[in-house]
């Protein structure tokens, strides 16, 4: 055993570039002893925070992915951790307002800001471990890649459709008035009637989108434009009115 005094000499010794062969030659003390002292003098490596698991709300991570898959982005931070960022449109302050409430919910105590831009706001989220609630981030855009939930996404959308859809509609869909004309006892009428539309070029985002709205009953058709089948239409009169229920227009 050696008192405190004798190793403070030993790794001054050290920390003066000397070699820890000449330090015990010099100190009489043996090289193992000499290296068990610095290790404990060394700083521990910092380890990265603990994956804080699954959504803590699970509803609001429905809402959320739909509005991620829709327009969202998972971008790399220059040193560590990640950025979620979802556009949304400055005409909607009602959305801005709720997607800012689901990344809170989702992530308690998260930091959170919003970045203007032209006719659009960027909410922006920092995270380390943002990717793991967001599986299907990578490189170039969604429409070039596979989009597919892994099962316990598609376990809190089974749970949570609605919000799902919602989240989905939020971001790159739209309640409309259209209006056609029919004959009323020889008279031709103006009619209007509402309807929903859903635009993605991702064929598997329209997918998703389609596979959760025949699992809560609403009826839907491809609108298809200019060749490309890019919109979902809900046009009949029970249809928009589930949807009128549970998603409503955008505020």
């Amino acid at each position: 055993m050696y008192d405190t005094g004798t190793r403070e000499r030993a790794l001054a010794l050290v920390a003066q570039g000397r070699s820890l062969n000449s330090v015990s030659r010099e100190t009489g003390i043996s090289r193992a002893a000499i290296r068990s002292w610095q290790v404990r003098l060394e700083p521990l490596p910092r380890l990265p925070p603990p994956d804080p698991g699954p959504p803590a709300d699970e509803c609001a991570y429905a809402y959320l992915l739909g509005l991620y898959l829709g327009d969202g982005c998972i971008s790399a931070h220059p040193r560590s951790g990640h950025y979620l960022r979802i556009v949304c449109a400055n005409a909607w302050p009602g959305l801005i307002q709720e997607c800012r409430e689901a990344i809170s919910k989702v992530r308690p105590g998260v930091g959170m800001y919003a970045v203007p831009k032209q006719g659009c706001v960027t909410v922006t989220s920092y995270h380390r471990y943002w990717p793991a609630l967001f599986p299907q981030h990578g490189p170039g855009k969604k429409h070039e890649r596979h989009i597919a939930l892994e099962p316990w996404q598609q376990g809190i959308v089974d749970a949570h459709p609605w919000a799902f859809i919602r989240g989905l509609i939020h971001s790159d869909g739209c309640r409309i008035t259209n209006w056609t004309t029919r004959m009323v006892r020889g008279e031709r009428k103006r009619y209007e009637y509402p309807r929903y539309f859903f635009t993605n070029v991702s064929a598997d985002i329209r997918q998703l989108y389609t596979d959760t709205l025949d699992k809560l009953g609403v009826e839907w058709t491809h609108c298809t434009r200019n060749g490309n089948p890019y919109n979902i239409s809900v046009a009949r009169k029970a249809s928009v009115a589930l949807l009128d229920a549970h998603v409503g227009p955008k505020h």
